[in-house]
């Protein structure tokens, strides 16, 4: 049957039929969504991605990398990007019949061969080797070649500070931002994630494109027909526009501040470090030599870059003093109208524990809809709302 199926599919991509369905459309209110519990979603993603001819951890890291984005509110990298995944291993775009090597190696850094494997696999292999290096040399930093989209980057970042580490995680991606005073897209979103641990369940998680927004953003507005802010995307000639159409057909994104007036230069400096370390240190494909984003024409071969920092390498009492700073930022008087100051990771608490209370995750019922038409065309159970 799963071979059976794999050639279908195959098929599919063959013919240049359009296996992806459209995507999912967001509001922001979720109060009335279908709940899924999580352990429901997790064999979902995982039924899915084996039938195609996944290795069944494979297809597990990938599920709790899904998972863990949508339980903190990141739908646009959990399930919503489900069918990717399918579709990269049912083509052969992707493999899972091996798994990452270690390339080149020392006692606080190694670099890895992904060996084209589903980003999350190569993510996790890399993050924990990176981890036991700083847990015996005080720090570790592991660079990946030949990787794939790998998810949420702070999925990786939080696996080193749940055992009292920092853990830093990035990716450089396909070329979708336009450099200051550029009009061709040429680097990636390149997202940067830090996790800093404090009190236990409290730690400091940053999550971050380099570009002003992610791509999937102005893919709703565009879905939705309703106008881009200023600062998001540029069209042809490199100027703001705020149709979201021509940003993603013809133009490109804006780095994180916008025009250079408003400090857009320093987005596209994050988003060169990024690639540095990403792309050029891990001998991966860089900036506009990478595949154009959902062209599979060849592979991706991304370069990832995970650092691990033991903070009781240098003076003690690390988790009191970022607590402390947490907590001095929290209760600063908040501005009118808003009613509290937040750290980064406090979002996602908030999310986690909406889905605590509802007992699962809520999705748009288009969501929902989707993962039935995504069973059937896989032959699998669908996932079963509460």
């Amino acid at each position: 049957m799963a071979v059976r199926m794999c050639r279908l599919l195959r098929a599919k991509v063959a013919k240049n039929a359009s296996f992806y369905p459209p995507r999912i459309s967001f509001c922001t209110k979720s109060d009335d969504w279908p709940v899924v519990k999580i352990q429901d979603v997790e064999r979902f993603i995982e039924d899915c991605m084996t039938k195609v001819g996944t290795r069944s951890a494979h297809a597990k890291s990938l599920a709790s990398n899904l998972v863990a984005a949508d339980h903190r509110g990141h739908y646009s990298h959990g399930l919503n990007r489900l069918d990717m995944y399918v579709h990269d291993i049912s083509s052969r775009i992707t493999v899972s019949d091996c798994e990452p090597k270690i390339l080149s190696e020392r006692a606080a850094t190694a670099h890895v061969d992904g060996c084209n494997l589903l980003g999350p696999v190569v993510g996790d292999f890399s993050m924990q080797l990176a981890i036991s290096k700083a847990k015996t040399a005080g720090v570790g930093l592991v660079t990946a070649k030949n990787s794939n989209h790998y998810g949420i980057a702070g999925w990786y970042a939080m696996q080193a500070s749940e055992q009292g580490l920092l853990g830093m995680s990035m990716t450089n991606t396909s070329p979708l931002s336009v450099p200051t005073r550029g009009q061709k897209p040429t680097l990636g979103t390149n997202p940067i994630s830090l996790a800093a641990p404090a009190k236990p369940g409290d730690d400091f998680v940053l999550d971050m494109a380099t570009t002003t927004v992610a791509l999937g953003k102005i893919e709703l507005h565009d879905r939705k027909q309703i106008p881009i802010p200023n600062s998001w995307g540029v069209d042809e000639q490199g100027k703001e526009s705020n149709d979201p159409k021509v940003v993603i057909d013809k133009g490109g994104l804006m780095p994180l501040g916008g025009s250079e007036m408003t400090g857009g230069y320093k987005g596209y400096g994050l988003a060169m470090l990024v690639e540095i370390l990403c792309g050029i240190m891990a001998d991966a494909d860089y900036g506009p030599n990478i595949r154009k984003w959902r062209n599979t024409d060849r592979i991706a071969n991304l370069g990832q870059c995970f650092l691990a920092i033991d903070p009781e390498s240098f003076a003690p009492g690390f988790r009191d003093r970022m607590a402390d700073l947490m907590h001095t930022c929290r209760t600063l008087p908040p501005a009118p109208g808003e009613e509290s100051v937040l750290v980064a990771g406090d979002p996602e608490r908030q999310h986690m524990e909406l889905c605590r209370r509802k007992s699962g995750i809520p999705y748009h019922p288009n969501q929902i809809q989707f993962g039935k038409q995504l069973a059937e065309q896989l032959e699998v159970t669908p996932m079963k709302a509460l």
